[in-house]
């Protein structure tokens, strides 16, 4: 039985008929506090630690800007010695190099050295005012900086800004455009979200209906969908699938909110998921999405995606206005289920185009 008795000539704690002082009785109380105050507080470092949030910094070199978190390699976004900027290498989980390496490296292992073009993660459009932005022939236009505006380093993510200018052959500004992309680190994957508005600042612009864009990715060659040893390629370990449930192959020309690559590298499952935003032009968007691993997300190529007629997917854009596009890539562990691919869709759907 416990009981206290406070207006007794010696006030004490009563336990058991067991007499305790009062002042005893404080100093145990006391302890009692102190000790549930310090487990608080273990619980609360506990829950600190559990929660590290990862440092992205975004470093300047010469010619390209280097994205690193915690210390380590993400990516870098390269915007000299190439003919538009590009992200090259992409690191994703488990340290894994998630693009092909050609033509930026020529000793990649088991890579097709074809399709120059094909730089990492880049975005391009084959035809702009009658321009090919998308490949390297001659006659080619070019995608140059102008004007790095800004990087925002901070705790999980950082931020690319940058102003460019699109030139034909013979160096003249045929639109220009402004690009904000983010990197964004999580336990087991990494995000890059791409948004760029293009100005028709020089006239009219009109994009052409052309299956060569626009957003686009190659991915390592263990993703591609098909081997192809006469190039090298023999061993692959690629699925693909898109937002409708149709899988392999048969996902290219065919419209969805996202498309999703992924198989083993290393012992590793990992993938590339790229999702298209709902209020970009033409949502759900086309894809460009080949069984050796290029994707790209096109909402011009209508002609070659359905058989329509050509100029169907034309776009003009009058002088002085604007087109706002934007992407996020996935570099995920896992299966597309196992790294929720839908509920990261349906996440990314919500926000705002900033």
């Amino acid at each position: 039985m416990i009981r206290i008795t406070l207006f007794d000539p010696a006030p004490c704690f009563l336990l058991d008929e067991r007499r305790i002082p009062m002042n005893l009785f404080r100093q145990f109380l006391s302890r009692q506090v102190m000790f549930i105050m310090l487990g608080s507080l273990f619980l609360v470092i506990l829950a600190a630690v559990g929660t590290v949030r990862s440092e992205v910094v975004i470093h300047s070199q010469e010619g390209r800007l280097r994205v690193e978190f915690d210390g380590e390699l993400f990516t870098e976004y390269v915007y000299r010695g190439y003919s538009k900027p590009i992200l090259y290498p992409i690191i994703g989980p488990h340290g894994i190099g998630m693009t092909r390496n050609y033509p930026m490296r020529e000793d990649g292992e088991g890579e097709a050295k074809d399709h120059p073009h094909h730089q990492s993660l880049w975005f391009t459009h084959g035809q702009v005012n009658g321009v090919d932005f998308w490949s390297l022939q001659e006659g080619s236009g070019s995608i140059v900086q102008d004007e790095l505006i800004e990087t925002i380093s901070g705790s999980c993510r950082g931020t690319i800004k940058t102003a460019n200018s699109w030139l034909n052959s013979d160096g003249e500004t045929v639109c220009t455009d402004r690009r904000s992309i983010t990197f964004i680190v999580e336990q087991k994957t990494r995000m890059v979200d791409w948004t760029t508005t293009v100005y028709a600042s020089h006239g009219d612009v009109v994009w052409g209906d052309t299956k060569e864009g626009s957003m686009g990715i190659r991915t390592h060659p263990r993703l591609r969908l098909k081997a192809d040893p006469k190039r090298g390629v023999e061993v692959v370990a690629g699925h693909a699938v898109n937002s409708t449930g149709t899988r392999g192959k048969e996902i290219w020309g065919k419209r969805a909110q996202w498309v999703d690559y992924w198989g083993d590298i290393k012992g590793h499952v990992v993938g590339i998921a790229i999702f298209d935003h709902p209020k970009n032009l033409r949502h759900p968007t086309w894809w460009h999405a080949r069984d050796y691993g290029l994707v790209a997300a096109n909402p011009f190529g209508v002609h070659n995606f359905e058989g329509k007629p050509r100029g169907t997917g034309d776009l003009t854009l009058p002088s002085g206005e604007s087109l706002t596009l934007r992407y996020r890539f996935v570099f995920h562990e896992g299966d597309p289920d196992q790294a929720e691919i839908k509920k990261r869709y349906n996440e990314f759907a919500n926000e705002g185009i900033r």
